[in-house]
């Protein structure tokens, strides 16, 4: 059993169907950050980047709260890559475990992102798939952070995959921790122009 499950990711690897599964599994918390109440953007703000950082700490506070109250296996997604750096330092002395999903044969996401926009579902990025995908798996591992690369599988087997690395690792509690670079994560509000 673990505090917190992060799952992370490039768009379209099937971040939110693990989740949904593992929540049907360990019957824990299921946040996702566009879960957030919808709000305005003062207009004197900088809206991509005020309207990623007021989202991201509210998902913090929701999962911390839960945690507070008792609860285990809260799982969290969906957030901009360049905060899965700061989920070590964040978490530290937490039972927590990071999942990045990545595809060694890039199409597949692709394939998936556009599946997703034929059926009208989320935000159309489809040159940033490929790239984020390069980055997210190319960088370092983080402190209890695994990866479950999707190549080939199906919801099934992914999510077998993720109940077995969650079941069978110790997470870390006591580490040194500096946040790496920013380099070298990808930010989908910087990449897509939204500063």
């Amino acid at each position: 059993m673990k505090d917190f499950i992060f799952i992370i990711g490039p768009s379209a690897v099937g971040k939110s169907t693990l989740a949904k599964g593992l929540f049907e599994h360990y019957k824990g918390v299921y946040i996702e950050q566009n879960m957030v109440p919808e709000f305005s953007i003062p207009a004197n703000v900088d809206d991509g980047v005020f309207e990623e950082s007021v989202c991201w700490q509210n998902t913090i506070l929701q999962v911390k709260y839960f945690h507070k109250k008792g609860f285990k296996n809260i799982i969290a997604l969906d957030f901009d890559d360049l905060r899965t750096r700061e989920i070590p330092k964040l978490f530290k002395g937490t039972n927590f475990i990071t999942l990045k999903l990545i595809s060694s044969e890039p199409k597949q996401i692709k394939q998936q992102m556009i599946k997703r926009h034929n059926e009208g579902e989320g935000l159309f990025f489809l040159e940033n798939v490929v790239r984020s995908n390069e980055v997210i798996k190319n960088r370092a591992l983080l402190p209890n952070e695994y990866v479950i690369d999707v190549c080939g599988k199906n919801e099934k087997q992914v999510l077998e995959e993720a109940i077995k690395i969650i079941d069978s690792n110790k997470s870390l509690t006591d580490y040194k921790y500096k946040l790496p670079n920013k380099k070298n994560f990808l930010s989908w509000v910087r990449s897509n122009n939204l500063k």
